[in-house]
């Protein structure tokens, strides 16, 4: 697993791993049990993660969405 970006807002992450998903990537959110033991703060950013082989792919769907 590989992260392609992090972000402490969960409707951007929501969307984020929906537009992966359409896209056939398998991905995860990582962080999200740490950043929610911390209070919420925004301290600790929960990121998106992929599979090694999707990277790449995974990369081009986000800044052709504008989301890099």
């Amino acid at each position: 697993m590989r992260a392609v970006l992090q972000s402490n807002d969960p409707v951007r992450l929501s969307f984020l791993l929906a537009l992966l998903a359409d896209a056939g990537i398998d991905a995860v959110l990582l962080d999200q049990h740490t950043s929610a033991m911390e209070g919420s703060i925004g301290a600790i950013p929960r990121r998106v993660a992929v599979p090694e082989a999707d990277h790449a792919r995974a990369l081009r769907i986000l800044a052709d969405a504008g989301e890099l």
